[in-house]
């Protein structure tokens, strides 16, 4: 090249491809199934919030004898609230919402069946949020009869006001919300999996939220049903002067209140057994015997709805404990696959995996002591008690709870395309730890003693204030816990830290498309790998070395 001849300009790059921004509208009509399962997790976590929110106020309530923080009324419709919005509202969205997000991607499906039959899902669920909470809004409070609303104390007779109608229709919305994520799920894994996705190749979390479904279509229409009655009886308050429909509606409504526990934690199980697999650096064991097992626990979860009636004489008491301690067989057979998983691996312990292996102690000690109450001569004794309460938060806040967050942790890069703070994870594992049986391990030593649940006070005498006390502590260490979560959310979304598309080393497939998935969830730049197991990614990095 000449002096005189001008030099050739450099080209610009081409500037990078900006995502089109996405509107809340589209976000609200979206027929992507991430895209509505983050609605309904979303929605589900700050359901969370506000419901346990109910619950501190009952702490600080219990924490010493003859407190004056809620009137009896207003107690009474913080319990019934708060139980009924943690099992409609919040556990069993975020059971149903984690396995719409994820089965589609595990199984390389480009979408959910019937994507607007599933939109119209969350809707459901959002409205019945919104009708059962807004019974705070009326003059007579909202309603005021326990989770599972017995007539007649949910007749017009006993509890009058609209609060009630508010909750039966709120529980109607919303259950057959969820109804309807979960035939799709389903459908979408039984019909919609890629070649080579077998049965058999499907991952356990996606097996997990298969069992989840069946229970889901075979047991919440049994929901419709006694909340019909019920709208009946308010309507006819005659209805429920005759025992026939008082003793009909417990069958009906207990059809769908067992199984719906094995709902809130299945796929809380897949969950754990997915990041115990991953941080353990090996092959989860026992897939094909945890699969038998999670069937034949969700069909013998079927089985066994009458051990909550022991105590009415209703219910034939040797086949109702059988078919509950015989759930003994495919839960153990879970918890094997677990530790044979563990021991011997090359562990690490990131947040995922802490509150994984917390989840593993804590819901055996929930469903052991649940094994305890399936035998008539315990549950006489311990019905109605504060026993019943400790179990019960053990199966669902010490276990569930802390499934789900191990879920969360694992599988937020892959939604999001971001880390979440190690340091801030860890510190709410280890507050969430301390708290959760801070709190709920002394219910089952009040429960011992006498103290009935659903009191607002007690007496000085009774002897109960040094437990309630430790237990309204440890729910302060859950809510300390609760706001470094929520604080972790907002830094991580401000402060972004990218993740990659496989930050963690993952083995099924949806760990193969990027961080977060295209609309379609797999493209030509991240095509589907073979698949010939459970584990794809692991054979392939198995078959590179």
């Amino acid at each position: 090249m000449t002096a005189t001849e001008p030099r050739p300009v450099a080209e610009a790059p081409p500037p990078a491809p900006r995502r089109a921004r996405t509107t809340v509208l589209e976000w609200l009509t979206s027929t992507d199934h991430k895209r509505i399962a983050l609605l309904t997790l979303g929605t589900a976590v700050v359901l969370l919030v506000a419901i346990g929110a109910l619950a501190l106020t009952m702490r600080a309530q219990l924490a010493q004898p003859q407190m004056h923080v809620l009137s009896n009324e207003r107690y009474n419709q913080f319990f019934t609230v708060h139980g009924s919005g943690m099992i409609y509202l919040v556990m069993t969205p975020f059971a149903i919402g984690l396995g719409l997000y994820l089965v589609p991607l595990q199984i390389g499906a480009p979408n959910v069946a019937a994507p607007r039959t599933t939109m119209c899902g969350y809707w459901l669920y959002l409205g019945g949020a919104v009708t059962m909470l807004s019974g705070f809004a009326t003059s007579t409070g909202a309603a005021d009869h326990g989770w599972y609303a017995y007539p007649p104390l949910a007749g017009t007779r006993y509890t009058p006001g609209p609060g009630v109608d508010l909750w039966i229709a709120g529980v109607t919305l919303a259950g057959l919300g969820m109804l309807l994520i979960g035939a799709t799920v389903l459908w979408t894994a039984l019909v919609k999996r890629a070649p080579g996705m077998t049965l058999l190749r499907m991952p356990v979390f996606s097996w997990s939220v298969v069992a989840t479904n069946l229970m889901v279509i075979g047991a919440f229409p049994s929901l419709l049903a006694a909340m019909a009655i019920l709208a009946a009886g308010r309507v006819n308050p005659d209805l429920f002067t005759q025992n026939v429909w008082n003793i009909g509606y417990q069958h009906v409504f207990w059809f769908f209140g067992h199984p719906v526990v094995y709902v809130m934690f299945f796929p809380f199980v897949g969950a754990v057994a997915e990041v115990l697999a991953a941080f353990g650096g090996r092959r989860y064991f026992g897939y094909r015997i945890t699969v038998v097992s999670l069937l034949a626990f969700a069909a013998l979860s079927m089985s066994v709805w009458g051990h909550h009636m022991f105590t009415t004489g209703q219910a034939e008491n040797d086949y109702y404990s059988l078919t509950s301690i015989l759930l003994l067989v495919p839960a153990g057979l879970e918890y094997f696959g677990f530790l044979a998983t563990v021991l011997g691996g090359r562990l690490r312990f990131p947040t995922p995996m802490l509150f994984a292996l917390a989840f593993v102690p804590q819901f055996l000690i929930g469903g052991l002591t649940g094994i305890m109450v399936a035998t008539p001569a315990v549950d006489y004794q311990v019905t109605d008690s504060y026993f019943i309460v400790g179990h019960w938060h053990y199966t669902l806040a010490a276990g569930s709870l802390f499934g789900f967050f191990a879920g969360f942790y694992y599988w937020f890069p892959k939604a999001t395309g971001l880390r979440l703070r190690e340091r801030l994870g860890k510190a709410h594992f280890w507050l969430w730890l301390a708290g959760t049986n801070a709190t709920f391990l002394p219910m089952f030593w009040l429960g011992l003693h006498g103290m009935p649940r659903r009191i607002s006070s007690y007496l000085p005498e009774d002897g109960f204030a040094t437990a309630n006390l430790i237990a309204t502590l440890g729910s302060g260490l859950l809510a300390v816990g609760t706001v470094v979560f929520l604080v972790d959310l907002v830094i991580s979304a401000v402060r972004r830290r990218p993740a990659g598309d496989d930050p963690w080393g993952g083995f099924t497939l949806e760990w193969a498309t990027s961080s977060p998935p295209p609309p379609q969830n797999f493209d030509p730049d991240h095509p589907l790998p073979p698949i010939r197991s459970y584990a794809p990614l692991l054979d392939l990095r198995t078959e590179s070395r």
